[in-house]
């Protein structure tokens, strides 16, 4: 399992450069279970903050509440990088609340291997085995169960069917040099081809990634993790392959300081309009229509084109899920709430009302919108599939891969030099 306070120490070392203050951070777990009241409070964090889901989960909460009488949930949410930064924290700190979003990989692993997670494996058998087996993935580890998924995905580009065709754009293109093409057929119409979160740095490392799995194939990117070394001609290549759409300014203007679900971020630049892409995963048209109008039918899916060349296919998927996991000991109410959560009455009202991909098979029924089908469709007929890269790997690596591909979009390092950063901090992570 590793030796758990070198990795407290691991995570302390994060947590200190992301100038945090262990004393700063609220209490979680440990004094959750029963009171003098004889009522047990459960503590769920989750990155929920966007309408409608944020109210759904909230209304779900008040439901589980009602069925239960002697429990009650309170609720933290907090926007994604906000939530990493914390969670690197309080993992630091030995302490995490009670139940948790996970997307599982190296992240799960390492507070797992710090001795911070509850196995579920035994607790969740008699319902868990029921959900979907792709869904579970990311949250196994040696065999064991240490997170339950409410959602799987994957990431693609969604995009504004209108502005296409005003750009004289017939279908979405499926090689790179066709997407080249596209975005320099919506420039030249005065259009900005793509939406960018540029602070928030894990949208950019989207690119990147898919380019990798492109031109080196998916297995790749789990190999070059295994063996240390990012610096093969295809990983250098992948951000070539970025550095030439970066060289074609297809971003928004001020893309560099934009927050993704802000009113002025990049959700909100394609649900208002203003860009005729993004590059996001299955939940984007809810965030699009919370920070903007929505698109409605003009809103459209494709999947990340393939590239002339490369050993990857255009069906191999990069993505993955939501899920949660419970904080050591955690009481048998938060094990109760997880069943709740992963039931199909549960299910069906997420995908109703929040678009989410159900992991309740019988759930699939519910399925309404077309793009949200066309996801699923190629989920259904994946080839390959690889985890979000800042959390399949470790934190630190999963980081450097974020931070030194913003830092290719930003003109401040070359396809070279992003190889041989991961390479490096791959090597001091060993």
């Amino acid at each position: 399992m590793g030796d758990p306070a070198l990795s407290r120490r691991g995570f302390l070392a994060a947590s200190a450069a992301a100038g945090l203050s262990m004393t700063a951070l609220s209490g979680c777990g440990g004094d959750s279970d029963g009171g003098s009241s004889g009522t047990t409070t459960i503590e769920w964090w989750n990155i929920s903050t966007t309408e409608p889901t944020k109210s759904v989960w909230a209304a779900l909460a008040k439901k589980f509440e009602a069925q239960n009488p002697k429990v009650k949930v309170k609720i933290v949410q907090l926007e994604n990088d906000a939530y990493k930064s914390k969670m690197t924290a309080l993992t630091a700190s030995g302490k995490l609340p009670d139940i948790f979003h996970t997307w599982g990989g190296g992240v799960l692993k390492q507070q797992v291997d710090a001795g911070l997670v509850e196995d579920l494996t035994d607790r969740t058998k008699p319902w868990a085995d029921g959900l979907l087996s792709v869904a579970k993935e990311p949250y196994l580890l040696d065999e064991k169960a240490y997170g339950i998924p409410f959602d799987i995905g994957m990431i693609g580009f969604w995009y504004n069917k209108a502005l296409f065709k005003q750009a004289g754009i017939s279908t979405p293109p499926t090689t790179w040099s066709g997407f080249l093409d596209a975005v320099g057929k919506l420039k030249a119409k005065g259009i900005t081809p793509l939406a960018l979160a540029g602070k928030e740095k894990w949208p950019g490392m989207y690119y990147w990634a898919y380019l990798a799995m492109r031109t080196a194939g998916a297995d790749a990117l789990q190999k070059a993790n295994d063996d240390k070394d990012f610096t093969s001609a295809e990983f250098v290549q992948a951000g070539q392959h970025l550095k030439d759409l970066v060289d074609l300014q297809p971003f928004q203007k001020g893309f560099l300081g934009a927050a993704y679900s802000t009113p002025t971020g990049q959700a909100a630049a394609v649900g208002n309009g203003k860009a005729a892409m993004e590059l996001m995963g299955q939940w984007a048209p809810v965030v699009q229509a919370d920070a903007g109008k929505g698109l409605e039918d003009d809103l459209g899916f494709f999947p990340f084109p393939a590239v002339e060349g490369g050993k990857g296919a255009i069906t191999e998927v990069f993505g993955g899920g939501g899920g949660h996991a419970l904080r050591q000991g955690a009481p048998q109410a938060a094990v109760d709430f997880l069943k709740f959560f992963a039931s199909e009455a549960t299910d069906l009202e997420l995908v109703k009302k929040t678009g989410v991909l159900p992991v309740v098979p019988s759930a699939e029924s519910a399925i309404a919108d077309p793009n949200i089908k066309a996801v699923q469709a190629q989920l259904k007929g994946a080839t390959g599939f690889q985890l979000y890269l800042d959390q399949a790997y470790a934190p630190a690596l999963g980081q450097e891969v974020n931070d030194s591909v913003a830092a290719l979009i930003a003109g401040s390092k070359s396809p070279e030099q992003v190889s041989e950063s991961i390479t490096k901090v791959a090597k001091e992570e060993q």
